[in-house]
C-alpha cells in the first residue's frame, strides 16, 4: 500500500513538473498574490554576462551593473545553454525548470537518507520523500518563481545538495579513504558555488554545518578536525577566484554590488513591525502549507523532541532561521526571496507528520486521529495548490513578452539611431529580443556620465520618465514618444514606454524688429543736431 501510495505522488509530481516547461515565453502569472518586481529586470541582470558574451562578443561593460563579477554562477551556467540555443529567453527559463528538477531529485534523495538517520525499518517505505517532492511539484509558488531565470533556485540546488553531501560525512577512523575525501571535496566545491550564486547563501551555511557536526557524533573535535581539508579547499577557490579575477579587474563592480545590497530598513523603532511583516508575509508561500509548516516547527521544538535526533530536521530549521534572519534584516521582502525558504518549510512537513504516523508507541486511537489529520490537510493543500497551478498553465498571458517584441521592431526598423536601450528592464529585453542594453538604474558610472559615454538612441520607461533619469537625459537629447504598450499588472509598472531619443533641436534665433528712430534724430548727414538742440 505505501509503496503504491509512493509511486502515485512520485507520478502526480512529474506531471506537474512537466507542466512548468508549457509556456516558457509567457509572462509571470499576472494578477497573482506575488508582486515582485524580479519579474522586470533580474532575469537579464543576473545573466547579463551570458546575453552580453554572445550579443556582443564580450560580457563586460564599463561603468554599467556588471553582477556577475561577485556571482558568476549562474551566467556560467546559461553561457552553456545559450552556447547550444542562442540566446533567448526560452532557453533561460528551460535552465531555470531543469534546476527545480533537480531540486525536487535532490529533495527526494535527502528525505530517503534522512529515513536512515531517524530509525525507521529500512525495509518499509518513508513516503516523506514522495510527499514533500509532491508538495514542491504542485506549489503555484514554486511554479511562478522556479520559472524565472533568476538566482534563488541554483542556490536552494547547491544548499541541497550540499546538505546531501554533509550527510555523507564519516570521521576518518570509520571510513575509507575514497568515502573519506568524495564527501570532504564535494563540500569544498559546494560552498563557494553556493556563495557566488548569491551572496545570501552565507546564512545557509549554520544548516550545512550542524548535519555535518551530526555525523561526525556531535563531538566539537572531531567536527573541526574533518570538516578543515572541506573548509581549506572552499576558501583556497573562492580567494583564487578573488584574487585572480575580481581584484585586479572588477574590484569596483564587487564593492558595487555590496553597495546597493548593503542597506538594512529594520531599526530599534521599527524592529517589531519588520519581524511582523517578515513573519506573515511567509504565507506568500501557501495559504496551508505555511500554518502547516508552523505546526510542525511546534511539535518537533515543543512536543516531539525526539525528532530532532535527525539531524535533518535541526538543518531544515536553521535553514528556515538563517534567510529569514537575512529577510528581516535586509526588510525588502521581495515574494521570491521566500523561494528559498519555501523548500525547507515543505520539506519538514513531510518529515514530522510522517514521523508521527509512523511512531510505533503511539497509541493507535491517537495515532488513526493524526493519520487521518495528515491525510486531510495533505489532500487539501495539493488540490488547492494543483487548482491554482492549474488555472496559471491553462491561462498565459504574453503582454511583456508582446511588448519586447513591438519595440524590437520599431527599434530594428530605425536606421537613423543607436539600437542601443536604456531602460531599467533593459536586460530583460536584450534577453526577449537581442537588442543591446544598458541600464538607467545601477551601475559604477553615473547615469549622466553613463549615457553620454554610450549615447544609447531608446529609452524605456515604466509608466513615467522619473525626475532623476530626465536630468540625465535632457541635457543632450529631446525625449520623443513614440509608443506606449500594456504590460503586466502592478499599477506602478503596467505600461511600457517607447522613447526615441533626438538631438536638442538648436534654437532658432529671434527676429527683431528694428526700433523707430525719434524724429529729432532723423537727419541727414552732416545735419546731425548739436548737443544743446539734443538738451532742449
Amino acid at each position: 500500500m505505501a509503496r503504491a501510495l509512493e509511486i502515485a505522488f512520485l507520478v502526480i509530481a512529474v506531471l506537474f513538473l512537466a507542466l512548468h516547461a508549457v509556456n516558457l515565453r509567457a509572462d509571470f502569472p499576472n494578477h497573482s498574490p506575488w508582486m515582485d518586481w524580479s519579474k522586470y529586470t533580474d532575469e537579464g541582470w543576473y545573466g547579463d554576462a551570458a546575453i552580453r558574451h554572445y550579443q556582443r562578443g564580450h560580457w563586460y561593460v564599463p561603468g554599467d551593473f556588471n553582477p556577475a563579477a561577485a556571482l558568476p554562477v549562474w551566467p556560467l551556467a546559461e553561457s552553456a545553454v545559450f552556447h547550444f540555443t542562442g540566446v533567448n529567453v526560452v532557453a533561460a527559463r528551460s535552465l531555470a525548470v531543469g534546476t527545480f528538477a533537480l531540486i525536487l531529485i535532490g529533495s527526494y534523495l535527502l528525505l530517503r537518507r534522512s529515513s536512515r538517520f531517524s530509525g525507521s525499518d529500512r525495509n518499509a517505505t518513508s513516503l516523506a520523500p514522495a510527499i514533500g517532492v509532491l508538495l514542491l511539484a504542485v506549489s503555484p509558488f514554486c511554479y511562478a518563481f522556479s520559472r524565472l531565470a533568476i538566482l534563488e533556485p541554483m542556490l536552494i540546488l547547491l544548499t541541497v545538495l550540499a546538505l546531501l553531501a554533509a550527510s555523507f560525512v564519516r570521521p576518518r577512523n570509520q571510513s575509507s579513504t575514497l568515502h573519506y575525501w568524495i564527501p570532504l571535496v564535494s563540500l569544498g566545491l559546494l560552498l563557494p558555488l553556493m556563495v557566488l550564486t548569491k551572496t545570501t547563501a552565507v546564512f545557509l551555511i549554520p544548516a550545512i554545518a550542524w548535519m555535518f557536526f551530526a555525523r561526525t557524533a556531535y563531538n566539537p573535535k572531531q567536527f573541526l578536525r574533518t570538516a578543515l581539508p572541506a573548509l581549506a579547499i572552499a576558501a583556497f577557490l573562492w580567494a583564487t577566484y578573488y584574487g585572480l579575477v575580481v581584484r585586479p579587474r572588477f574590484l569596483d563592480d564587487y564593492r558595487y554590488l555590496f553597495s546597493a545590497n548593503a542597506y538594512t530598513g529594520i531599526t530599534a523603532e521599527n524592529a517589531v513591525s519588520v519581524i511582523k511583516d517578515t513573519f506573515i508575509d511567509g504565507t506568500w508561500v501557501g495559504k496551508l502549507i505555511f500554518p502547516l509548516a508552523l505546526s510542525a516547527m511546534v511539535i518537533a521544538l515543543f512536543f516531539e523532541r525526539r525528532l530532532l535526533r535527525n539531524p535533518l530536521l535541526p538543518s531544515l530549521l536553521l535553514w528556515i532561521a538563517g534567510y529569514t534572519t537575512f529577510l528581516a534584516y535586509h526588510d525588502n521582502l521581495q515574494p521570491r526571496y521566500y523561494l528559498v525558504v519555501a523548500v525547507p518549510l515543505t520539506l519538514l512537513v513531510a518529515v514530522v507528520f510522517e514521523s508521527l504516523w509512523n511512531r510505533r508507541d503511539a497509541i493507535l486511537p491517537l495515532q488513526h486521529f493524526v493519520g487521518v489529520v495528515a491525510a486531510g490537510a495533505l489532500i487539501a493543500v495539493v488540490a488547492s495548490d494543483a487548482r491554482q497551478t492549474l488555472h496559471y498553465v491553462r491561462n498565459p498571458e504574453y503582454t511583456f513578452a508582446n511588448a519586447a517584441e513591438r519595440i524590437h521592431q520599431i527599434v530594428a526598423a530605425d536606421r537613423t539611431h543607436n539600437p542601443l536601450v536604456l531602460s531599467i528592464s533593459g536586460s530583460d529585453l536584450s534577453l526577449m529580443t537581442g537588442l543591446p542594453s544598458i541600464c538607467d538604474d545601477f551601475g559604477t558610472m553615473e547615469l549622466e556620465d553613463r549615457v553620454r559615454a554610450y549615447q544609447p538612441g531608446w529609452y524605456i520607461a515604466w509608466n513615467q520618465v522619473d525626475d532623476d533619469k530626465m536630468d540625465a537625459l535632457t541635457p543632450i537629447y529631446h525625449l520623443n514618444r513614440v509608443a506606449a504598450f500594456p504590460a503586466m499588472d502592478d499599477p506602478e509598472r503596467n505600461l511600457l514606454i517607447l522613447y526615441r531619443l533626438d538631438p536638442p533641436t538648436p534654437a532658432t534665433p529671434r527676429r527683431h524688429r528694428p526700433k523707430p528712430v525719434p524724429r529729432l534724430l532723423e537727419t541727414s548727414f552732416g545735419q546731425q543736431p548739436t548737443v544743446t538742440q539734443l538738451e532742449h
